[in-house]
């Protein structure tokens, strides 16, 4: 039997995360879209809600509760819902911590987690996308040689959310033509960063480019040390993430369109009323309820130990096209409105556009 229905905790944490971005999201987006820039306040009150600590185990200083995709992908919606630019630079660090509890070797555990559970905010990354047309996430163009018991790792990441504040990155690189991960501290000889990039959406997420020379790791540097580790499984879990996050935007531009719709008039009716104006609508909820079911079911199967690429890639594929769509029936139902600043929705635009190019960033 199948169920939908989401336990006691679950709806505690979704009411508390839809408060959170009512409150503490939707009042900023505008100003940090417009100045490129995210407050401080805003991440220390991320960060107090213990949306990473709380699922590392007690023995790194984490509150110790069990890792459930599910809850995750719910709370990732809720966030994009106030705001995705601001849903991602809050949960950045877990992308990086997600990766180390699940699949990092004991010393990387011991070694990196604690630091995600101390009082004041603490950044780290997942390096995965890259420049240039035909970038395949599982065939990185950024290569990772064998020397002996070292590595020497070179190529060039982009749109790494919160570079200058990292203290390590996740680097994704292909090494004797296999998919691996590398943890590259922020010091390292040989790493670079670029001035903030310039991007069409999610302004409000600052992000920069990584320049990586013949940076020299350690086989302990390596994700998962001399065992290594699934790195499918890491993008399996970012792309069930970034559709959840989607479907939150989704959410946004559907729940500001439907009311605008029946307020406005137009030859003395509320334009709701207009045959294509309410099919629009109509398409626009079946479309966000579809890649919620999506979302749901590649986080399921993550939370059960399955094999959920397949899912998760649909999921992020359908929901990148769908939250394109939406946004772009929402412009519409505004009409002119839609495309100036008093409105929400063409930042919304951009932001559908861009997160629909993404990969990495965020897991659940």
């Amino acid at each position: 039997m199948i169920s939908f229905g989401l336990s006691e905790e679950q709806e505690l944490v979704r009411a508390t995360l839809r408060e959170f971005a009512r409150d503490a999201m939707r009042p900023i987006a505008r100003e940090c879209d417009e100045e490129s820039k995210i407050p401080e306040e805003f991440l220390a009150q991320a960060w107090q809600l213990g949306l990473v600590s709380t699922q590392i185990p007690e023995a790194w200083g984490g509150g110790g509760e069990p890792r459930s995709p599910v809850t995750h992908a719910l709370l990732l919606e809720e966030l994009a819902f106030g705001d995705a630019a601001l849903a991602l630079a809050a949960l950045a660090p877990a992308g990086f911590a997600h990766a180390i509890l699940d699949q990092g070797s004991e010393e990387q555990r011991r070694r990196l987690l604690p630091a995600f559970c101390e009082s004041s905010p603490h950044s780290a990354a997942l390096a995965v996308n890259e420049p240039g047309p035909g970038f395949d996430p599982r065939r990185p163009r950024t290569q990772a040689r064998r020397r002996g018991d070292r590595y020497c790792l070179t190529g060039r990441k982009c749109l790494v959310p919160l570079a200058e504040r990292a203290s390590h990155f996740l680097v994704l690189a292909s090494c004797e033509g296999a998919l691996e991960a590398f943890v590259v501290a922020r010091d390292a000889a040989g790493l670079a960063l670029s001035p903030p990039e310039k991007s069409l959406g999610l302004r409000g997420l600052p992000t920069r480019s990584l320049e990586l020379t013949e940076i020299e790791l350690a086989v302990e540097d390596r994700l998962g040390g001399a065992a290594g580790a699934d790195v499918q499984r890491l993008l399996d879990r970012s792309r069930a993430a970034l559709a959840a996050v989607m479907v939150g935007l989704s959410r946004a531009v559907l729940e500001y369109a439907a009311p605008y719709a029946k307020e406005r008039r137009a030859f003395g009716e509320a334009i709701a009323q207009k045959q294509a104006i309410a099919f629009g609508l109509a398409d626009m909820h079946i479309e966000t309820e579809a890649s919620r079911w999506l979302a749901w079911k590649a986080a399921s199967q993550l939370e059960a130990g399955a094999k959920a690429t397949r899912a998760a890639h649909l999921a992020h594929r359908y929901a990148a096209g769908q939250c394109m769509r939406i946004a772009d029936q929402g412009l519409q139902v505004l009409g002119g409105h839609g495309f100036i600043r008093e409105h929400p929705v063409e930042m919304w635009y951009r932001g559908a556009r861009t997160l629909g190019v993404l990969e990495g960033m965020v897991s659940v």
